[in-house]
C-alpha cells in the first residue's frame, strides 16, 4: 500500500504569509501533535472509542464472509436500509471498488447492484422497490442505535414488501446490522429470526465503515473485506507513530488544524481527481462535519468551532466551482486526492483533424489529462494565494481504500484532539430526531411534541 500526503502548497513560501503555513509553526506544534497522539491512544485503548481495532476483527470478517458465501448466487440486488453513517460507508465502499452507478457491468446473481434507500422522500422509495424482485433481493437493515426514525420506517415498507411476496420466508433475507443485544431492531431481528451482526458499542455511525455496516454490504456484492481490513491494519499501524514523516494522518491532522485555526480557513474542499473516490467525498462530508462541528469543548466552554466540508468532483467541477474557488472569498482550504494508477489508461486515438484543440490531444491518454488538470488547479490556486494539499493514492483498490478510509478517520480523531473537543458525539443532530419523534406521536417524547407546538405558536406571531 502506497498512500502519501503533500502539504507543500499549504506554505507561506507558495501562497503568501497571509494565507498559508512556515515550517516553523510546524515544527513548534509538533508537541501539541503528540499530545493529541498519546491522548488519543490512551482513550482508545482505554475502549471508549473503538473504531482502530476494527481491522483486527478476524471472526467478524471470517463470519460475513462465510455469509456472503452461503448465499451467493440466490439474490441480484442487495437492498440497504439504513442513512447517514450506516449507509455512506456501504456507498464508498461500493464506488470505490466496483465504480460509479450508471457505468458498472450488468447486475446478475454473479454482480448484484446495491440499492440504497437512505432517504424517506416517499416517491424515491417507491420507485426504488419497483426496481427490485423481492424474490431476488436481499436486505441489510442497518442502524447503530436501533431505532433511527427514518430507517424504521423505510424498513417498515420493504419488511412488508417482502413478506406480501415471499410470506414467511421473508425473514431469511434480511440481514440486521445493529448494536448487539441492544435497541428496538435488535429485539425485532431476535423476535424474527432475521441474521444480525453487531456493531461495537464503543464504534459510532460514521466511524463504522469498517464494521458489519460496511462490511456486510461490501461482502455481499462481492468485495474483498479481507483486503479492505488489510489496507486498515497497515495504515493503523502507521497512525500510531510518532513521526510525523509516517504519521500521514497525524501529519494531515496538525497542518489542517494550523491553516484552519491560524489562517482562518473555515471551509474544506475535498477534491478527489477520481468518480471511484466520489461517494468516499460524500461519506467524509459526514465524518467531518459531525466530529467536529461541536458547541463545546471539553471543559464545557462554549466554541461553536467547525470547518464546513465541501465536495467537489474533478476535473467536472472545475468548471462549476473554481471560478468561486479562486477568485471569491480566500476562506477555504482544498484537499485534493489523486490516484497514480487507473484500472484504464484512457488512450486517445492519434488520429488528427487539423484542428488545434483535437490534434494537440490526439495520442495521449485521459489519465494523462487528468493528472494534469489537477496539478495545474493546484498550481493556480497557487498563484491566486489559495492553500491546498493532496493525499495520492496509488491506486483504487481494496488495499488502498482500507487504508485511505482509515487514515481520514485517524486524522478526525487527531483534528478533535487538537481542537480539545469530543470529535465522537453528535449533540446537534439529537433535537431534531426528538422533535421529529414527538410530532410523529411516539410514546415517551411528549415533551418534544409540546416543545414543538410552542416553535409553531413563535412563528404564527412572527410577522
Amino acid at each position: 500500500m502506497n498512500i502519501q500526503f503533500d502539504e507543500k502548497n499549504l506554505l507561506a513560501d507558495l501562497v503568501g504569509k497571509s494565507h498559508g503555513i512556515t515550517r516553523s509553526e510546524i515544527e513548534r506544534s509538533r508537541p501539541k501533535a503528540l499530545r493529541a497522539l498519546k491522548s488519543f491512544r490512551k482513550l482508545s485503548e482505554r475502549g471508549l472509542y473503538g473504531f482502530p481495532h476494527l481491522p483486527f476483527q478476524e471472526n467478524v470478517i471470517q463470519s460475513i464472509r462465510a455469509y456472503a458465501r452461503e448465499v451467493r448466487g440466490a439474490y441480484d440486488t442487495v437492498c440497504v436500509v439504513g442513512i447517514g453513517g450506516s449507509a455512506l460507508g456501504a456507498w464508498a465502499l461500493d464506488c470505490g471498488i466496483r465504480g460509479p452507478h450508471p457505468v458498472q457491468g450488468a447486475f446478475s446473481p454473479e454482480h448484484p447492484r446495491l440499492v440504497i434507500l437512505d432517504n424517506v422522500d416517499p416517491s424515491f422509495t417507491q420507485a426504488a422497490l419497483a426496481s427490485m424482485d423481492p424474490r431476488q433481493t436481499l436486505v441489510v437493515v442497518i442502524a447503530k442505535s436501533g431505532g433511527t426514525a427514518e430507517t424504521v420506517s423505510t424498513f417498515l415498507i420493504v419488511h412488508d414488501w417482502l413478506e406480501r411476496e415471499l410470506g414467511r420466508k421473508a425473514a431469511r433475507r434480511i440481514v440486521a446490522v445493529t448494536t448487539e443485544g441492544k435497541g428496538d431492531l435488535f429485539a425485532l431481528a431476535q423476535a424474527e429470526g432475521f441474521l444480525t451482526f453487531g456493531i461495537p458499542e464503543n464504534v459510532g455511525g460514521r466511524f463504522s465503515v469498517l464494521s458489519p455496516a460496511g462490511l456486510a454490504p461490501a461482502a455481499l456484492i462481492g468485495i474483498d473485506i479481507r483486503k479492505l481490513a488489510r489496507g486498515a491494519a497497515e495504515m493503523t499501524h502507521l497512525c500510531w507513530q510518532p513521526d510525523l514523516g509516517e504519521n500521514i494522518a497525524l501529519r494531515a491532522a496538525l497542518c489542517h488544524w494550523l491553516i484552519w485555526t491560524r489562517r482562518n480557513k473555515t471551509i474544506q474542499v475535498a477534491f478527489p481527481y477520481s468518480n471511484h473516490l466520489w461517494g468516499t467525498a460524500f461519506w467524509f462530508r459526514q465524518l467531518w462535519a459531525e466530529s467536529l462541528g461541536k458547541a463545546h469543548n471539553r471543559a464545557g466552554g462554549l466554541v461553536n468551532v467547525g470547518q464546513t466540508p465541501i465536495a467537489a468532483l474533478g476535473t467536472t467541477d472545475q468548471h462549476s466551482q473554481v471560478q468561486l474557488y479562486i477568485e471569491g472569498p480566500n476562506d477555504k482550504v482544498f484537499t485534493f486526492w489523486a490516484v497514480n494508477k487507473f484500472s484504464s489508461q484512457g488512450k486517445i486515438p492519434k488520429r488528427r483533424f487539423g484542428q488545434p484543440a483535437f490534434d494537440a490531444l490526439a495520442g495521449q491518454s485521459l489519465a494523462k489529462l487528468i493528472d494534469a488538470e489537477r496539478r495545474s488547479t493546484a498550481a493556480a490556486m497557487v498563484e491566486y494565494g489559495r492553500p491546498n494539499c493532496t493525499v495520492t493514492l496509488d491506486r483504487v483498490d481494496e488495499t488502498h481504500l482500507g487504508g485511505f478510509l482509515q487514515m481520514m478517520e485517524f486524522q478526525t480523531a487527531f483534528m478533535g484532539e487538537l481542537l480539545d473537543i469530543n470529535a465522537f458525539d453528535q449533540e446537534g443532530v439529537e433535537l431534531g430526531k426528538k422533535l421529529t419523534y414527538g410530532l410523529m406521536g411516539r410514546k415517551g417524547f411528549e415533551k418534544y411534541a409540546r416543545q414543538f407546538a410552542a416553535y409553531e405558536r413563535k412563528r404564527k406571531a412572527a410577522r
